[in-house]
């Protein structure tokens, strides 16, 4: 049983769909707050008669907007990791890599789009001549899409973005990185333990980054009763690129092989 066959030229350009008011704040000074901040921050009991049932639309609206630009990407991978790693730390090195084996395999690699380990993936996948894609999110303090994105949405809310980068990816990658690339683990960790996503590989690149938390899940987690021995195996750690992709393919290959995919 071979795998679907996907009708999508990457040769055509693409429409890159920025979100041209967050891209044009270029002193983070003048983004004194983001739309989630907002969204977020308790006001008084009827607050949501004046804001809040507008800015459904607006969720809407970005739900719709991703749903649209995403729906013929091939398969892919979502990668995560650090923004703040420089072109020359080994880190970079790693995530261009990364994303040129993906696009070698034939996926195409998902980021958050910013700059460091983000734009290294997008970079490594475009210059191998994958898609590379980015979904940007405001902050305060990042401008825009890394110029190696081919296909770009701009979010406002997190939550929306999130699902993005679950619903159109077929495993997660995560490179080192802080709390940013922690939350998006640990939340593609609970989606596979709770069956919300199946035969979705989550792969940790970097066993010096990652090998003391991974123990510490595996004694002091494991050890109070909080987590099963099984969670611990739903991701696996390495340092070899190609190991990567072939966890990833083989994902894949289960993914198609199922029943309701044939």
């Amino acid at each position: 049983m071979t795998g679907p066959h996907y009708d999508f030229d990457l040769t055509t350009p693409r429409p890159t769909t920025i979100d041209k008011r967050r891209a044009e704040h270029k002193d983070p000074a003048r983004l004194s707050s983001t739309t989630d901040q907002r969204l977020l921050d308790s006001r008084g009991p009827a607050e949501w008669v004046h804001s809040d049932a507008w800015r459904l639309q607006r969720i809407q609206a970005e739900f719709i907007e991703g749903f649209s630009v995403l729906a013929e990407i091939p398969r892919a991978v979502t990668v995560f990791g650090s923004a703040r790693a420089k072109p020359g730390h080994p880190d970079y090195a790693t995530g261009m890599a990364l994303g040129g084996a993906l696009a070698r395999a034939g996926y195409a690699v998902i980021t958050g789009g910013g700059p460091g380990i983000m734009e290294a993936a997008n970079r490594g996948c475009s210059e191998a001549g994958g898609l590379s894609v980015g979904l940007g999110i405001e902050l305060p303090f990042e401008q825009g899409l890394n110029p190696w994105v081919d296909l770009g949405v701009g979010f406002r809310y997190f939550f929306a973005r999130k699902t993005m980068f679950v619903k159109y990816a077929q495993a997660f990658v995560c490179l080192p990185g802080g709390f940013g690339t922690l939350d998006e683990l640990f939340e593609a960790l609970v989606l596979v333990q709770t069956g919300k996503v199946t035969r979705f590989p989550v792969v940790l690149l970097g066993s010096r980054y990652w090998g003391g938390l991974v123990d510490w899940l595996r004694t002091t987690a494991l050890d109070h009763g909080v987590i099963s021995p099984s969670d611990v195996d739903l991701m696996t750690v390495t340092d070899d690129v190609d190991e990567v992709v072939a966890i990833v393919e083989k994902g894949f290959q289960e993914l198609v092989a199922e029943p309701e995919h044939r």
